[in-house]
């Protein structure tokens, strides 16, 4: 599992496909993991994206905000030699309609600290709009007013590797519920490496692992899904009896969203 940014709702997610809530409707149990996962209903998580290198190599995931827009995780370094997959569910496959998306610009955000991890958020711009559809449509973002209580009950999903020591990442989209922690209950695992910032998620039989990092942690909202983090760090053999570790809902990073994005 992993550490997550809450990012605040932004308004300019506007389409005939309204955030947060999927075509196709994802069908999630309780308690499933990726770490000896469960298989997402194909294009269920609709705001999933996949970031690979010229040869094709899944490296870190993503969410889609808007057409134009994609979040991930500053720690997944991404460039603009790198291709950001929409669409996709079954990676091994070449009969899906994905649309594979050239980076325009990439804005890592300026605090981000790689001892830390703190400030572990990333927007890159698609050089050319998503076609939206029934299988890519956007993720809703986070209120600044929204409250996430521990225990509450949410979905991460990615195609990270399903045992630490796997040879290789799976082809099918991975999903896992996991019930998000309060920071007391956080500092049980993580000791002093909790901030104020951070939030937790997980220690209740599933995990994230190596190759999610950037991906989508969602939690439902009056019937539409909505971004609460990104997957960024926990154990690094992803016991899936370990919290992760997330980031709380921070104004300034909001604010670091929403000027980077009104500006470009």
């Amino acid at each position: 599992m992993a550490f997550l940014w809450i990012l605040s709702c932004l308004a300019f997610v506007s389409s005939a496909f309204g955030c947060g809530v999927p075509a196709i409707k994802p069908v999630v149990t309780g308690y499933s993991r990726i770490v000896n996962g469960e298989e997402a209903v194909p294009h269920s998580w609709p705001w999933q994206v996949s970031l690979q290198d010229y040869t094709g190599f899944h490296f870190c995931g993503g969410s889609l905000i808007n057409e134009n827009w994609v979040v991930t995780a500053a720690h997944c370094n991404v460039r603009t030699s790198h291709r950001v997959i929409l669409g996709e569910h079954d990676r091994s496959s070449n009969a899906e309609g994905i649309q594979v998306m050239s980076v325009a610009k990439v804005f890592k955000h300026p605090k981000y600290n790689s001892y830390t991890i703190n400030n572990d958020i990333l927007l890159i711009k698609l050089a050319t709009p998503a076609q939206l559809s029934a299988r890519v449509s956007p993720v809703c973002l986070a209120e600044t007013s929204d409250n996430f209580a521990g225990g509450m009950r949410c979905v991460t999903s990615g195609w990270g590797l399903t045992k630490h020591n796997a040879a290789d990442t799976p082809a099918l989209l991975q999903q896992a519920s996991l019930p998000l922690l309060t920071n007391t209950q956080c500092k049980q695992y993580w000791g002093r490496k909790i901030s104020d910032l951070m939030i937790c998620a997980g220690a209740s039989g599933a995990s994230s692992c190596m190759g999610d990092s950037g991906g989508p942690l969602v939690c439902e909202k009056a019937g539409a899904w909505t971004l609460v983090g990104i997957v960024s760090w926990g154990s690094g053999t992803c016991t899936p009896h370990h919290a992760g570790v997330c980031a709380q809902r921070h104004r300034s990073l909001s604010a670091w969203v929403d000027q980077t994005l009104a500006a470009n």
